[in-house]
């Protein structure tokens, strides 16, 4: 069983309003934008036609890396853990 087949079968149970993971783009710069887009593992940040990131907080499999990348900028990211019964529940291994 590879990778992506093992993570298919975690479930997320989103919480619509009340994301845990909040983006303030315009505290962003270039260099962190692309590396939101290679390091998150879930594939969350891309960027679209228009050259705008896009995140999407379904799917997070809540490990940090993002908060990482944006260590460097103060409140260029607001990152907190899912309110019980939200978030990712890991089905395999």
């Amino acid at each position: 069983m590879n990778v992506e087949q093992k993570l298919s079968l975690n479930k997320f149970v989103v919480d619509e309003g009340n994301p845990h993971i909040v983006l303030h783009e315009d505290k962003l710069d270039a260099a962190t934008i692309k590396a939101l887009t290679m390091v998150c593992p879930a594939g969350l940040y891309t960027i679209n036609e228009k050259g705008q990131m896009a995140f999407e907080v379904a799917g997070c499999l809540e490990c940090g890396t993002c908060r990482v990348a944006c260590a460097h900028l103060p409140g260029a990211l607001d990152w907190n853990h899912p309110r019980p019964s939200f978030g990712v529940l890991y089905r395999f291994g």
